[in-house]
């Protein structure tokens, strides 16, 4: 092994290394350091000197906030009264896996059988098969009323 080399008072980016802690896995030797934002991390040796390591992890969080903030649909979006808003009253694309054009029903070739199926936390509540198609659908439309479940298109 090398000589160790001593960081102990020394600044990279937003890093003061405070002292030595021990090695890692690979051998380098891991440093104490306290974040200008006042976080204390351990950190590689090698990745302060070469200058991947610049932070606690705060430089990375303020970088991804600019970004956020720099795009203006994201701004209008936030300024929303509802942060998330599902527009049921557009038309909404079908699955290319669903070819009944109606979620939780399905076609199962086994039995010949139109099949209605429904989840609600975690738990199947509604798995019946029907020789109709139309009824398949109203029972599992019949479901998402009966559990408060709001219809998906």
């Amino acid at each position: 092994m090398s000589a160790r080399i001593d960081l102990t008072g020394q600044h990279f980016a937003r890093l003061q290394v405070l002292h030595a802690q021990g090695r890692g896995k690979n051998g380098n030797v891991l440093w104490l350091c306290r974040c200008r934002c006042g976080n204390i991390v351990l950190v590689d040796g090698y990745r302060l000197r070469t200058g991947e390591t610049k932070s606690c992890g705060c430089l990375r969080k303020e970088a991804s906030r600019q970004r956020i903030f720099a795009q203006p649909q994201t701004v209008l979006m936030m300024q929303a009264p509802t942060k998330v808003a599902i527009r049921r009253d557009l038309p909404q694309r079908r699955s290319r896996r669903n070819r009944s054009g109606v979620t939780g029903v399905s076609w199962d070739a086994q039995s010949q059988r139109w099949l209605a199926r429904l989840m609600v936390a975690g738990k199947l509540v509604l798995n019946h098969g029907y020789v109709r198609f139309a009824d398949a659908k109203k029972a599992r439309q019949d479901a998402e009323r009966q559990y408060g479940v709001a219809p998906r298109r």
